[in-house]
C-alpha cells in the first residue's frame, strides 16, 4: 500500500503548489482571473500532467474558455519555470482543464439549504 503514494503523486503535489505560485506571480495577462489550482494528475511515465483549475467568483463559460486558452498559451513558459524549480529530468507537458466540482458543490449546498428552509417553514405552518 505504501507504493500507492508513489513518485507520481509526490510530483503531482509539488507541481500543484508550484503552479499555483507561478500562475499568480508570473502570468502577466490582465484578462486572466483569480485562478486556483485544485489538482494535478500526472501520468505514470511523467510525460503529461492534467492541471485542474477553478476561477474565483461568478464566471461565465466564455471567461472559463478564455482563461483556459491563456493558460494553454503560457503552458510552455510555465513548464520551463517548473523545470527550474523542480529537480526533474523531464517536466511533464501541461494540459489545463476546468474543475466543475467546486461549482457543483456550491449549487448542491444551496439546494440543501433551500430544502431545509422550506422544511422549517412547513413545520412552523403545521404548528400554528
Amino acid at each position: 500500500m505504501a507504493k500507492e503514494y508513489s513518485r507520481t503523486h509526490r510530483v503531482a503535489d509539488q507541481m500543484q503548489r508550484e503552479l499555483a505560485l507561478l500562475i499568480q506571480r508570473e502570468v502577466r495577462d490582465p484578462r486572466i482571473g483569480m485562478i486556483t489550482v485544485t489538482a494535478v494528475d500526472v501520468s505514470r511515465d511523467l510525460a503529461h500532467a492534467k492541471v485542474f483549475i477553478t476561477l474565483m467568483g461568478d464566471v461565465t463559460a466564455e471567461e472559463i474558455a478564455q482563461n483556459l486558452s491563456i493558460l494553454k498559451d503560457v503552458a510552455g513558459y510555465l513548464r520551463m519555470q517548473l523545470g527550474k524549480v523542480m529537480k526533474l529530468r523531464s517536466v511533464p507537458q501541461l494540459h489545463f482543464h476546468y474543475d466543475e466540482s467546486v461549482r457543483r458543490g456550491v449549487h448542491l449546498s444551496s439546494l440543501i439549504e433551500r430544502a431545509v428552509a422550506e422544511d422549517r417553514q412547513h413545520q412552523s405552518d403545521g404548528e400554528d
